[in-house]
């Protein structure tokens, strides 16, 4: 299976479990890479047959400006879940960074794998 990817995506959301982390938005950083066979958008320069990166990270920033989790863990799912359910993706790999998180580590997150290669 062919893979599409997007790296280094990053979105403002309400994410935490302490009191300070409720009242503020905070970056996530997203690496996700996508199983989608490119070849019928290749075949012939089709867009309508390809996976459309524009209208994906539009998914994305929609998702983040609502959600309103105290887990990364919980945003990493459902971004996931939802995903695969809008594009019809069978498979996908999602990283999510929260920088800032710890003093001693430059980055803390999840990666999660979901769905069928």
């Amino acid at each position: 299976m062919d893979t599409v990817f997007i790296e280094g995506l990053e979105v403002d959301t309400l994410i935490g479990a302490y009191d300070w982390e409720r009242g503020i938005r905070q970056c996530l950083r997203l690496d996700l890479t996508f199983g989608w066979d490119i070849r019928p958008a290749a075949e012939n320069d089709e867009l309508e047959k390809a996976l459309d990166y524009a209208e994906v990270t539009v998914a994305i920033d929609r998702f983040a400006q609502a959600s309103r989790f105290e887990l990364v863990e919980t945003f990493a799912e459902c971004l996931a879940a939802g995903l695969m359910n809008q594009f019809g993706i069978p498979w996908l790999r999602l990283r999510v960074t929260k920088p800032g998180v710890n003093t001693r580590a430059s980055a803390l997150g999840v990666e999660i794998e979901r769905g069928c290669r």
